[in-house]
């Protein structure tokens, strides 16, 4: 989400940031280029003005001009405004109600509305530890109660029964009869959707509404629809009154126009954004966060909950006292390059790192897609135990054994050995004190330019190496390198190597 945005900013800002002082027509021009950024992300028009001129009359002001570094005052500005367009802070899911607590979910047909309503379930079950009944109304849409119902099988949250020919508002009072019988502490009724907004669906929720009276009226809106999406918020606000905002497909837009539209214009804040198609991708809408990734500041706290719900810290903590023994075979690389992929793979991590935008990017364009992460585990499954344990033994003919069965080339599978003496060396190097490794290796892949201070660029002899499997390093000034701070120990890049997770700072996985 919010790559065009993100890019766009990000030039505009970065040029800012290289002046050593700012003149009202510096300001004029980058602010035009910030209007012209956030209309083509599909921005509504007055939000657009609105935004533009509060950061115009403090950047011209004398705060600005009196700033050691006017630049990123400026940056500094366009962020605190992003933040107060977001909503200032990230308001969850209100449960603060006598149980029941009923919960309404509506929107228009196509928007992800049913599956959304299981994913908050499963969230409020499993995080919340809430005991959550779910109830489809929608009578219209064939199959629609059916798809809730196996939403709950698979989920394993319970779903109100179905019962042929029974209204939407028959079908609340029996959910909310059931609720309160069964002992569960969220009720969330599904609503039917309509194609379009029409009297005969607003009609029916505000029935719905009057027999519920739910303490959260959620609207759930598909971000890909842009405006549309605004005047979807617009009419289910001044009918129902909704209480917050859930923003579906978020993964699939790289505008964010939605996002920054409906909630300025609505005044609801955005409470959860989907993030995928799986039942646990969503995540909880902060502002602050939000901003950070906009202007390429990265999202830490993101990468943090991320590893604390993917990584299993038993096995983290195994890992790293191998490694700090010196130890790192070719089952510990393995480890490594799944717990990558569980924490999103490589674009994924660079996406969340501080001002890895650029070098995001890059990467993208030189195909490094997690592939080459599946390939380089399949070329492993392929050794025999004794392999892993001793890749010295890989001689050309079990080489080649090994590329037949992992569907690969001999050439992958030097690469990948290569890459992994490469690792074990460093693991040996931090075993015994020292920080040559990273720091050694930064010299031949990093060079310097076109990224925020203390954020060197990538060389493009770095992404042929990574482009052939070979390993990544970071720099030693870069966050988690040695004498770089800013992420905490055992993230990818920190002693451990990339895309190594030692001790997990975050307990057990969940």
């Amino acid at each position: 989400m919010f790559e065009t945005l993100q890019e766009r900013l990000s030039g505009v800002l970065d040029r800012l940031r290289g002046r050593g002082s700012l003149s009202e027509a510096d300001v004029g021009e980058a602010m035009r280029e910030v209007r012209r950024a956030l209309l083509e992300a599909d921005v509504a028009l007055d939000v657009v003005r609105e935004f533009v001129a509060r950061v115009s009359e403090q950047a011209i002001g004398a705060t600005v001009v009196k700033s050691v570094t006017p630049g990123q005052m400026v940056v500094k500005i366009v962020h605190d405004e992003l933040v107060n367009t977001l909503g200032t802070d990230n308001q969850p899911i209100s449960l603060a109600a006598a149980a029941p607590v009923p919960i309404l979910m509506v929107g228009l047909q196509g928007s992800g509305k049913t599956t959304t309503t299981a994913k908050i379930a499963k969230r409020l079950q499993d995080r919340d530890k809430k005991k959550v009944l779910l109830a489809s109304l929608d009578t219209r849409r064939p199959a629609a109660m059916e798809q809730l119902q196996i939403l709950g099988q698979q989920t394993n949250v319970a779903t109100l029964p179905i019962v042929a020919g029974q209204s939407a508002v028959q079908i609340a009072e029996r959910a909310l009869t059931a609720a309160k019988l069964g002992g569960y502490d969220v009720l969330i009724l599904d609503t039917a959707g309509r194609t379009t907004v029409d009297e005969e669906l607003m009609a029916e929720a505000v029935a719905v509404k009057k027999i519920a009276k739910p303490h959260e009226v959620l609207l759930v809106a598909d971000a890909l629809t842009g405006q549309d999406a605004v005047n979807t918020a617009r009419a289910f606000d001044g009918a129902l009154g909704i209480t917050g905002l859930v923003l579906t497909r978020v993964d699939g837009d790289g505008r964010g126009g939605a996002a920054l539209s409906m909630r300025a214009v609505t005044g609801k804040p955005i409470k959860l954004i989907g993030v995928g198609e799986k039942m646990d991708a969503l995540e909880d809408f902060d502002p602050q966060r939000i901003a950070g990734r906009i202007l390429g500041m990265g999202d830490i706290v993101a990468l943090v909950e991320r590893a604390a719900e993917q990584i299993d810290a038993e096995q983290a903590a195994r890992a790293a006292e191998r490694m700090r023994k010196g130890l790192f075979d070719l089952n510990d690389l393995k480890n490594q390059v799944q717990q990558m992929q569980r924490l999103g793979g490589m674009s994924g991590v660079m996406g969340l790192l501080p001002g890895m935008g650029q070098i995001k990017k890059q990467i993208d364009s030189a195909n490094l897609d997690d592939t080459l992460l599946k390939r380089q585990i399949a070329i492993i499954d392929s050794m025999t135990k004794a392999e892993r344990k001793n890749p010295d033994i890989l001689k050309a003919s079990r080489k080649k054994r090994v590329a037949a069965g992992s569907g690969t080339k001999v050439e992958e599978v030097n690469r990948l050995l290569k890459m992994h003496r490469q690792m074990a060396d460093m693991m040996k190097m931090m075993g015994k004190g020292g920080r040559g490794g990273l720091a050694g290796m930064a010299g031949k892949l990093f060079g310097g330019g076109g990224m925020p201070p203390g954020m060197p660029g990538i060389d493009p002899n770095a992404l042929k190496q990574l482009q052939k499997g070979g390993m990544p390093s970071l720099p030693p000034n870069f966050p988690g390198a040695p004498g770089g701070g800013g992420l905490p120990p055992g993230f990818p890049g920190a002693p451990g190597g990339l895309p190594g997770l030692g001790p997990n700072p975050f307990g057990k996985k969940k």
